[in-house]
């Protein structure tokens, strides 16, 4: 590994680190409690210009590669997942597909507006039979003249509630299959025949918007093919894989939060006369909750050097999103340990911490998936085919 922050990446850390505290920390344990999405956040996080940190400046971004987009993401996961989570759907899966395998006219359109705030964008992929299958979509998309019909829907779309723009993936030949017959179209939300049928109630991330969307013959634009006919598939998986090194990243901040708490709570609560610290139980849990913080900021950020030095990366991305996720699950589940009986009440972040961080382990791809993934990459190399 060759990677070191660099000057800029450091004045970057401390403006987003500076935002997030300021901007919120007040408002987090709100957007969960009245399942609120922060809108307000997302608009100001456009203008000071970290809704495009990843993307080129000649599209509206701050050019700050994919090491500036995980420190975005860590930040913000530090302090609260459900913001981290609307930014990196908008991002990471919903704008990233565009800047992946958008012509420049595309590029021009959608994702300048994207990359400055001005319009939000979201990703479907998921149906209510294809979530891990994700190749067994069933959204119809029909060549009509110079138009494409989609009909069908969409579940568990993190922004679909109110993004302006979506990435979606539909069956175009079914006689093809996933490799072939699936292509990618940008759908913008005001057109006819989008709706929104419902919102979820969810445990953790209270503060994001999951929808179901339905399509109904919703006429789109040839020219809003998103690569090429037939290879939506390669794009989604693309996609996929920015996003889940990009997840790995937000749930390093969630760990990196629960052993923040952990360390303060040690030093200040007394039991049987000494404060935790002096406790070989509670050190130990403290040394192995670091150790995997530490493994876990190394891996997310060579990766990060791979993407921006155009090396492959797609195993290791799940390994960050695997890993990633279930550090922060331990790490949380460690700290509410400590913390005790008091840990278990909402007067402490780690209820809300600890709902947050169990979706990880199942969205963009479960880590069951991950494991599959990360395995048929090893064995491919030695000539073995894991059948699915």
């Amino acid at each position: 590994m060759d990677f070191t922050f660099s000057p800029e990446h450091v004045a970057l850390r401390r403006m987003i680190r500076e935002f997030a505290e300021n901007e919120v920390v007040p408002i987090a344990a709100e957007l969960d409690r009245e399942h609120k999405v922060p809108l307000e956040i997302m608009r100001k996080l456009g203008e000071i210009g970290l809704l495009g940190v990843c993307f080129p400046q000649a599209y509206g971004g701050m050019g700050a590669g994919e090491a500036g987009y995980c420190i975005l993401m860590e930040e913000l996961g530090r302090v609260c997942t459900s913001t981290a989570t609307n930014v990196g759907a908008h991002i990471g899966i919903g704008a990233m597909a565009i800047h992946l395998d958008g012509n420049e006219e595309q590029k021009r359109k959608y994702l300048v507006p994207l990359a400055r705030g001005e319009k939000v964008a979201a990703f479907g992929l998921t149906e209510a039979d294809a979530g891990s299958d994700a190749a067994n979509i069933r959204t119809r998309g029909v060549r009509e003249g110079d138009s494409w019909i989609l009909d069908g829907g969409k579940v568990f779309i993190t922004n679909g509630g109110y993004a302006d723009v979506i990435t979606v993936m539909a069956v175009t030949d079914p006689a093809l299959g996933a490799r072939g017959g699936i292509t990618a179209f940008i759908v913008e939300t005001d057109w006819e025949g989008f709706s929104v049928a419902r919102e979820e109630d969810k445990m953790g991330i209270r503060g994001t918007s999951t929808a179901e969307l339905v399509f109904e013959e919703l006429r789109v634009p040839h020219e809003n093919v998103l690569g090429k006919v037939g290879e939506g598939f390669v794009t989604f998986m693309k996609s996929l894989d920015m996003g889940r090194l990009t997840l790995g990243a937000a749930c390093l901040g969630g760990a990196q939060a629960a052993l923040e708490w952990s360390v303060r709570w040690a030093k200040t609560r007394k039991q049987f006369g000494a404060e935790l610290a002096q406790k070989q139980s509670v050190q130990w849990k403290i040394a192995d909750m670091a150790t995997e913080v530490e493994a876990l900021r190394s891996l997310v950020y060579r990766v990060a050097w791979m993407v921006d030095t155009d090396q492959p990366f797609s195993r290791l991305a799940a390994m960050v999103k695997m890993y990633g996720s279930e550090v922060a699950s331990r790490a949380i589940d460690t700290a509410l340990q400590i913390h005790g009986g008091l840990g278990f009440t909402r007067d402490f972040p780690i209820d809300r911490a600890f709902r947050d961080a169990r979706i990880a382990e199942i969205f963009e791809g479960t880590n069951e998936i991950q494991r599959i993934v990360i395995a048929s990459n090893i064995f491919r190399e030695h000539g073995v085919r894991i059948r699915p």
